[in-house]
C-alpha cells in the first residue's frame, strides 16, 4: 500500500478547495455551499379570452367591441348591444355610444377578471348628440373629456372610433357639458399601447 501517496492527496484537497473559491471569486462568481432558492417565477397576465360565437351574440345584439386595460395597454373585448332597429343614424350613434359607455363602466366578468382586465371608466357618465355648430358625428359628454384620467379616455377614444358612433377613420369627435368647441381624438398604437403616458392626441374642430 503506498501510504505515502494517500496522505500526499488528501493533504491536497483542501488547497485545492480554496484554489477553486479564489478562481470563481476573481471571475465574478462567489462560491456557494447550499443551493439558492429564488422563488417562483413571476406570474404574467394572460389577457386572453375565449369570446362567444357570432351566432350567440347576434341573437343579444349586435357585436361590438371595447376596449379594457390589461397589463399597461388596452385590449379588445367581445360585447353586444340591444340598438333598436331602424333608427336613424344620428340617434343610433347616439344609442351605440351611450351603450359602449356603459359597458366601459361595468364591471367586468369574472372571466375577464380572471384573465387581468380592468376599466377606468367610472359610471354615470351620459352621451348627447351634436350641439348646433358642432360636427354632425361630435358627441357630447356629460363630463369634460380632459377631466378624465389618461386611461378612461384612451379606452372612450379607442372604443368609439372602432364602432358604429364614429364615422371609422380611427378618431371621434368628443365634446363636454361646457360651451368648449369638441375635439377630435385619434386612437393611435401608442395609446392603445401606453394608454397611460399621456392622453390621446386631439385636434381642434374649426
Amino acid at each position: 500500500m503506498n501510504v505515502r501517496g494517500n496522505a500526499r492527496r488528501l493533504l491536497a484537497l483542501p488547497l485545492l478547495a480554496g484554489l477553486s473559491g479564489v478562481l470563481l471569486a476573481g471571475c465574478g462568481i462567489r462560491a456557494t455551499e447550499v443551493p439558492t432558492d429564488f422563488g417562483p417565477a413571476p406570474s404574467r397576465v394572460r389577457c386572453s379570452l375565449t369570446g362567444p360565437d357570432a351566432a350567440a351574440q347576434s341573437a343579444r345584439g349586435v357585436p361590438v367591441r371595447v376596449f379594457l386595460l390589461c397589463g399597461s395597454s388596452l385590449v379588445a373585448v367581445d360585447r353586444s348591444l340591444p340598438v333598436p332597429d331602424g333608427a336613424v343614424d344620428s340617434a343610433r350613434r347616439v344609442l351605440v355610444a351611450q351603450g359602449l359607455l356603459d359597458e366601459l363602466a361595468g364591471s367586468p366578468s369574472a372571466a375577464e377578471k380572471g384573465a387581468g382586465y380592468t376599466t377606468d371608466v367610472s359610471g354615470g357618465i351620459r352621451v348627447a348628440g351634436p350641439r348646433p355648430g358642432d360636427p354632425d358625428d361630435a358627441l357630447r359628454l356629460s363630463v369634460s373629456p380632459g377631466d378624465l384620467t389618461s386611461y378612461a379616455l384612451a379606452q372612450l377614444v379607442c372604443t368609439f372610433s372602432d364602432s358604429a358612433a364614429a364615422e371609422g377613420d380611427g378618431s371621434v369627435v368628443l365634446g363636454g357639458p361646457g360651451a368648449e368647441r369638441p375635439r377630435r381624438y385619434a386612437c393611435t398604437d401608442e395609446v392603445r399601447s401606453r394608454p397611460g403616458a399621456r392622453k390621446p392626441p386631439s385636434t381642434a374642430i374649426a
